[in-house]
């Protein structure tokens, strides 16, 4: 039997009542998808289900979260025996899990000579924590991003974001210098690539020696789903290296199998020097981390602690998801499956005006729509979402302009689910 949160003896309020709660109680900058949202109350590997009972297959994962299903039992199995025997204790005192985590990671999961890992709770504060770090490594101040990135929502990771609409603070640290990314609608992506890397030239030439570190995502999540040229984060590298400027990996979107390798760097061949990790590592329940070599990780020897990060919950959690994700080849499902998705996509792109492009990796794959202007682009982007949402299908957007459907699902999506939904946004695009 469903439960669907009705049969509750005391609170159930539904959906109209938690959308007052949250107008009443919640910050005004806290919104939600669709004009008519459902309340999800459930959760079962790639499906949700709503507080009447009925059925939603998730193609977005809470934003790239539930790689391996939510509320997987041989994950959530792991969690519950170790809420039941410790729940917390912080870094200072000594607990295996974390241990046995680091251990894992460095042996065989962080690529090249990554080796030292520091936990904390999300990925803001794992994106934090590795900008300090090269500021500590390299004895400098400054950083250099991409435009259209979004790295989090703390006080350096918010100067770092190129993103307009989630820079929320107008007093943000001006040592920044943006870059044009990869990526330009109105060329090709040679030439925008090409650009990209002429403007690093010209900024390290002028002030290279005072850059800690650029900050990248392998694939941009919420700048629309962009993915470089192969040969693009090669000539970064070699660059920075340069100058003495470290490279900072933001895989918090794109880590652990998600784009067909375990981390998407790895698909340009380049180690960065400081990688970040968060949202699938923990399937849901918070995690953060930010990995490095031994030599950068000797630089941040002042004392520090994180009081939740690491703890014995998180860390087992995220040791069930590694094995889940080794056992049942997760990594290689993401590619075989994204690219069976990626290219019913590309057969409704041929089908209909709307959709401008289909790009992205794995199973990290954006459709961008375009109608007359950006507000109109927009608008059908929402109406698809609706649409979608009334057939039973969850989909994310993003997008410098809000105008890319996101396709981050659990890896577990069967080709029977990408199929049927594939038929059922042919049908919403042909009605539109």
């Amino acid at each position: 039997m469903i439960d669907t949160g009705k049969d509750k003896e005391n609170g159930y309020i539904g959906p109209e009542g938690v959308i007052a709660k949250r107008k009443q109680y919640f910050f005004p900058c806290t919104h939600h998808f669709y004009s008519n949202p459902p309340q999800i109350v459930r959760g079962s590997m790639q499906y949700l289900f709503d507080d009447t009972g009925k059925q939603y297959v998730d193609f977005f994962a809470g934003v790239s979260v539930v790689a391996c299903g939510h509320c997987n039992p041989r994950i959530t199995d792991a969690t519950i025996k170790q809420l039941q025997s410790l729940q917390h204790t912080t870094t200072i005192y000594l607990t295996q899990p974390m241990a046995d985590l680091a251990e894992r990671l460095a042996n065989g999961i962080l690529p090249g000579n990554l080796k030292r890992t520091f936990f904390c709770n999300s990925g803001s504060e794992a994106n934090e924590g590795a900008m300090l770090l090269a500021r500590l490594h390299t004895k400098r101040r400054d950083f250099i991003a991409l435009e259209q990135g979004l790295h989090g929502r703390t006080f350096l990771t918010m100067g770092v974001t190129g993103i307009p609409m989630w820079r929320s603070d107008d007093h943000l640290d001006q040592g920044v210098t943006f870059i044009p990314r990869p990526y330009d609608p109105t060329t090709d992506d040679e030439t925008a690539a090409r650009r990209s890397i002429e403007a690093l030239k010209r900024v390290l030439a002028e002030k290279g020696d005072t850059i800690a570190a650029m900050i990248v995502e392998p694939i941009q999540g919420n700048g629309g789903m962009i993915a470089p040229p192969d040969w693009y984060f090669r000539e970064v590298k070699a660059l920075l290296e340069q100058y003495g400027v470290l490279l900072i990996a933001d895989e918090i979107q794109t880590g652990f199998g998600r784009t067909g390798s375990m981390f998407a760097m790895s698909h340009y061949g380049v180690v960065p020097d400081i990688m970040s990790m968060a949202k699938a590592l923990g399937n849901g329940i918070p995690i953060g981390a930010f990995a490095t070599t031994d030599e950068i990780a000797a630089s941040f020897n002042r004392a520090s602690a994180s009081t939740f990060g690491g703890n014995p919950v998180s860390s087992v959690t995220a040791l069930a998801v590694l094995d889940y994700i080794e056992q049942e080849g997760l990594v290689e499902r993401a590619e075989r499956q994204g690219g069976l998705l990626k290219m019913g996509l590309q057969e409704l792109q041929a089908k209909h005006r709307m959709i401008a492009d289909v790009r992205g990796k794995g199973m990290m794959l954006g459709a961008e729509l375009r109608g007359a202007d950006d507000g109109e682009s927009a608008a059908l982007t929402d109406r698809v979402l609706e649409a979608m949402k009334d057939r039973g299908f969850i989909i994310g957007k993003n997008g410098v302009g809000r105008n890319v459907l996101a396709f981050q699902p659990p890896i577990v999506m069967t080709e029977e689910n990408i199929k049927s939904m594939l038929t059922e946004l042919d049908d919403v695009l042909a009605g539109i």
